[in-house]
């Protein structure tokens, strides 16, 4: 046999290599063809070489935001476990998934941020510049979420939206590399307003709490819009505290002034707990009516059924909504064999951010990231705890609905966690702005 015989012989096999390769494994065939046609992007392909793929993720583990940071780290943990394990709950998510994603296991680290956007900034470039983070993923605090937004778009790295309620997030500080599956302030005051005006009526005195940052500015401003446009209610007051004030009394004593009949507490994480609590004890509650209407993880096991009776919130998820949807009831069961515990919306939406993640690669058929976006933008309609699901091409919004419900009577508790009547279940395509209203421009893939 001539050399150029056994140099053909050789390219036949290692074809035939390839073909049996791609028989067995299309998700990273098709992702060798990508590569061998698309320019490196980000961390695109070096971080996906192997046989493992990496999420960075930042959420705060410590200061006043941390007991929700660390029901949402959950979320993401059984998340990457079931992705990994080929789930039968992610499969309901993403149908393409097997074990991994595009048959890669998928890998994380985990940061504090403490709610401080530098802090997660300087962790998330190290996820990026060192293990080659082929995604990033973190909030709880939308200023942490904005400072992200804007790392993903100059490193070209997908940004998979933690907790964020501001309107800004995919608002004015969209940006094509970030994507968000959860309500916000908009969607939030849309949806809560006609139960308030249903339940109270109109022309009511109005005195709100705001954390002085993005999410409370913006949550505020929708919420009072949408009772003044609608009912005619006055805002008599709007106290606006730094995140992680130790003490509210000054703030509640020009509440207590204000002749308010509404307490509407926009604070989030430790400091809705305290503010609260702190509210009850100046016997502002339960003379004013108290109103949540964003509402935070633990707060009312943290300030008890008593304070939360008859409380209306507007909220992402609530665990008895297994009730009504399939994967709810899967979700739930499974976190709760796991941690020991119903979880809260915090860990649902990061579940939900990362399986969804997995159904847009496994569409897009590659990691290339400019690929997964136009996946992501792509419409069809996608399974979720609370039902049919889409994304919104135009600002990275996932269209779903918002939950409304009302703290229970101690005594109407089925067990200690029984905290929330669900009232309603609002589709969420009626409850949100024009795709431009708040700014977006998305930015360019490349």
């Amino acid at each position: 046999m001539q050399a150029n015989d056994k140099t053909n012989r050789r390219r036949i096999i290692q074809l035939g290599a390839g073909v049996a390769g791609s028989l067995a494994l299309p998700g990273l065939v098709r992702e060798a063809f990508a590569a061998d046609q698309q320019q490196p992007i980000g961390t695109w392909p070096a971080g996906t070489q192997g046989d493992s793929v990496f999420i960075g993720i930042s959420v705060p583990r410590t200061g006043t935001y941390a007991v929700q940071g660390e029901d949402e780290l959950k979320g993401y943990q059984l998340a990457v476990e079931h992705i990994n394990s080929g789930h039968p709950l992610i499969k309901a998510i993403s149908p393409k998934t097997t074990k991994g994603v595009l048959g890669k296991q998928v890998k994380y680290g985990v940061a504090d941020s403490a709610a401080k956007p530098n802090d997660a900034v300087q962790a998330q470039q190290r996820f990026i510049t060192e293990n080659k983070a082929i995604a990033i993923t973190g909030g709880t605090s939308s200023a942490v979420a904005v400072a992200l937004n804007k790392l993903a778009q100059r490193e070209k790295v997908l940004f998979l939206c933690g907790i964020s309620g501001s309107n800004d997030t995919t608002g004015k500080d969209c940006v094509r590399y970030g994507v968000r599956q959860n309500f916000y302030g908009e969607t939030a005051a849309n949806a809560i307003g006609p139960a308030l005006l249903k339940a109270y009526g109109k022309n009511k005195k109005a005195a709100f709490m705001t954390p002085d940052y993005t999410y409370g500015h913006t949550v505020t401003k929708s919420v009072n819009d949408f009772l003044t446009k609608n009912g005619g209610w006055q805002m008599v007051t709007n106290q606006v505290s730094p995140l992680g004030a130790p003490d509210y009394s000054s703030y509640l004593t020009n509440i207590a002034n204000s002749g308010a009949e509404f307490l509407i507490n926009v604070n989030w994480g430790h400091d809705a707990v305290l503010s609260t609590q702190q509210a009850k004890q100046f016997g502002l509650l339960p003379k004013m009516k108290l109103v949540i209407p964003y509402q935070i993880p633990f707060l009312a096991r943290e300030v008890g059924a008593d304070v939360m009776e008859g409380v209306y919130a507007a909220t992402d998820f609530w665990w008895t909504l297994e009730d009504k949807y399939p994967l709810a009831k899967m979700f739930v069961q499974e976190f709760e064999k796991k941690y020991g515990y119903k979880p809260e919306w915090g860990a649902e939406n990061a579940y939900m951010e990362f399986a969804l993640w997995a159904e847009a690669v496994e569409n897009a058929g590659t990691f290339y990231p400019p690929d997964v976006i136009k996946s992501y933008e792509s419409p069809r309609k996608l399974q979720s705890m609370v039902g049919e699901v889409t994304w919104r091409a135009q600002d990275h919004q996932l269209v779903r609905p918002v939950v409304i419900v009302k703290g229970k009577k101690p005594s109407a508790m089925r067990n200690k966690e029984d905290y929330w009547e669900v009232v309603e279940v609002i589709p969420g395509a009626g409850l949100m702005q024009k795709p431009d209203a708040f700014g977006c421009n998305l930015g360019s893939y490349t």
